[in-house]
């Protein structure tokens, strides 16, 4: 699950490198460091487990981004449902934000699974449902700049209204450098 989200990341990276020209100045804006976003992160549900929050930021092509996650799950069994929760701030490349967010328009299903557009708190989002895997991930886009990303495995796809309303998107907003 960490996967996707540090793939988004470096895509963030990588689009965001070739917008900076070699000798102009760099006018993106700072992205804020892990331990601001980290508290956002919510504790475990009654039942659950979580492993302590993690973050990082990294300088890629000329920029910096700010990657933090935390790992839930409920039981032991290698069929437990689990939960990832990321937060990404891609504040370096609004260009980026407005590509993903503009794919978000298609709402294919079919017997594996559904994509559908969905609107969280006021903020725009993307919902996807693979039901060989049993994995439903949630992107949610807050203050044009963080991406926030609910991944579950072996849970109804309904609950990711759940997990997500575990996280502050109101407080997050207010976040800035």
């Amino acid at each position: 699950m960490k996967t996707l989200a540090c793939a988004l990341a470096f895509a963030l990276a990588f689009a965001a490198a070739n917008l900076c020209a070699q000798n102009e100045p760099n006018l993106i804006p700072d992205v804020v460091e892990p331990a601001k976003l980290i508290p956002i992160l919510p504790e475990p549900p009654s039942g659950w487990t979580a492993e302590k929050g993690e973050g990082s930021s990294d300088d890629v092509g000329g920029f910096k981004i700010t990657n933090v996650h935390r790992d839930y799950q409920k039981g032991e069994a290698t069929d437990a449902p689990k939960a990832v929760i990321n937060i990404l701030d891609s504040v370096g490349s609004p260009e980026y934000v407005e590509s993903v967010t503009g794919g978000w328009k298609e709402s294919p299903e079919s017997a594996e699974g559904y994509a559908k557009k969905v609107t969280i708190d006021g903020n725009p989002g993307f919902e996807a449902y693979e039901r060989d895997q049993k994995q439903a991930s949630l992107w949610v886009i807050v203050a044009k700049r963080y991406f926030v990303e609910v991944e579950l495995t072996n849970q109804d796809p309904k609950e990711l209204q759940t997990w997500i309303k575990l996280v502050d998107l109101k407080k997050l907003a207010e976040i800035k450098k």
